[in-house]
């Protein structure tokens, strides 16, 4: 990391304002020479910015500079906050490229100088890529507690005493000639007592990722049941077509909403039936693979539809409607009555899905990724090991290695090690100025 980056931080347009960012050694150097004087750190400057090769005039703008180590990256860095003319930041960008040691930034590139000189850890990187991603309130709430640290910090906790534990084992193997006896019981307390801990926060988490990812909501039912026309209802727009004829939808429609905090892909499916005509019937069974995959069902029926002629069984979890309220009749199982035609209890429906998506939901979890997820869940299971090997008056040099492992795997958590070619995928998603 010996060069210095650079990068325009904000997204090319017209705008009022742009910001470029630079890091690394000649940061603050490249700075002052774009500004022919010095500035002050930590202390907003509005300046001039002249070319290096012939004092040309390119803009008036805000700059800023912090000096290593406190910094985002960890490095010199500066800012500049310029107009949002594309022929503005253009002629800045040039003049930063031709200067020596200067390099445009690679995605994800200001980040990951940040992870790898301390500033954060790999679950602050990770939460920080679903705060730029967040679309919705309760992902935006997610990622601001996965950004806080604290699951580094609960980590450090657990790190700490499985350390402690490892030492005791390890001393009885070091000197059991002079005697030295580890009191067994009590440490297999001890490491029952993280274990307990770490699977209560993993526990807590298993919602986390489907906030990230979202929740996919399956309108199914016969043909011309009204599905199409509740789908646009919802949309607000015409996002399916819709006709009398049966059979018309034929492949599955999505609309993605925000449905208060929650991130919900919202199907039309095609109708269900037997059907002669093959295009249909592969309709049907698309539709069929995606009922049974979604996180919720609406069985969206007419006053003599029997849902088991569908196809699908009911679940206590799937929500039954009457789809054309406004023709005055209603199917006796229904929980609701609507109607997409005069949006009739469109609201109230929308709650109910909301409710039984969002039953038990909490957004504060620690573990929040898969590969979180997958780390914590590995510690356990070498805890779990350790605890059987101490009752099974195993070989202390097991019990010493099955707590090396958990500490691996909460080093592996953070991002302290073997997570280089995880990192390549992860910075891929970034923006080249963040």
């Amino acid at each position: 990391m010996g060069d210095t980056i650079f990068a325009q931080a904000t997204p090319p347009g017209l705008s009022a304002i742009a910001v470029v960012r630079l890091s690394g050694p000649d940061a603050i150097r490249a700075l002052e020479t774009l500004c022919g004087r010095a500035i002050t750190p930590r202390s907003a400057t509005l300046t001039d910015l002249r070319s290096a090769c012939d004092s040309r005039w390119l803009d008036r703008a805000l700059v800023l500079s912090f000096v290593a180590p406190a910094s985002f990256t960890g490095e010199n860095s500066a800012e500049i906050q310029c107009h949002g003319g594309r022929a503005v930041v253009a002629s800045i960008l040039r003049e930063l490229a031709a200067m020596p040691g200067l390099r445009p930034a690679e995605a994800g590139e200001f980040t990951r100088r940040a992870l790898l000189n301390g500033r954060l850890d790999l679950t602050q990187v990770e939460a920080l890529s679903d705060l730029l991603s967040a679309e919705t309130e309760l992902q935006h709430r997610q990622a601001a507690t996965g950004l806080s640290g604290r699951l580094a910090g609960r980590a450090q906790f657990w790190r700490e005493h499985l350390l402690g534990c490892q030492a005791q084992v390890e001393a009885t193997i070091d000197f059991s000639d002079e005697g030295i006896v580890s009191d067994f019981a009590k440490l297999s307390a001890e490491i029952a007592s993280v274990r307990e801990d770490m699977a209560a926060a993993l526990a807590a988490s298993s919602w986390t990722e489907r906030i990230r990812d979202g929740f996919v909501v399956a309108l199914i039912g016969p043909p011309n049941g009204g599905k199409s026309t509740l789908l646009n209802a919802i949309a607000g727009r015409d996002v399916a077509l819709t006709s009398h004829i049966p059979g018309t939808t034929r492949d599955v429609i999505e609309v993605s909403m925000d449905l208060d905090g929650l991130s919900v892909t919202m199907l039309d499916t095609a109708g269900l039936r037997d059907t002669d005509d093959d295009l249909e019937l592969h309709g049907v069974d698309r539709a069929h693979q995606r009922a049974i995959s979604a996180h919720r069902r609406v069985f969206v029926l007419e006053p003599d539809c029997e849902p088991s002629h569908l196809g699908i069984s009911v679940e206590p979890r799937d929500i039954l409607i009457s789809s054309k309220s406004d023709t005055g009749q209603t199917h006796p199982r229904a929980e609701l009555a609507v109607s997409g035609l005069t949006g009739q209890n469109l609201d109230r429906l929308l709650r109910a899905i909301r409710d039984s998506l969002s039953d038990g939901i909490t957004p504060n979890g620690l573990v929040q990724s898969a590969r979180q997820k997958q780390a914590v869940a590995g510690a356990i299971g070498s805890l779990r090991d350790a605890e059987d090997l101490i009752v099974g008056d195993g070989e202390e040099a097991l019990v010493a290695e099955a707590l090396a492992r958990a500490v691996s795997d909460l080093d592996a958590l953070v991002g302290r090690t073997d997570v280089e070619a995880m990192l390549d995928q992860l910075f891929a998603k970034f923006c080249i100025g963040k």
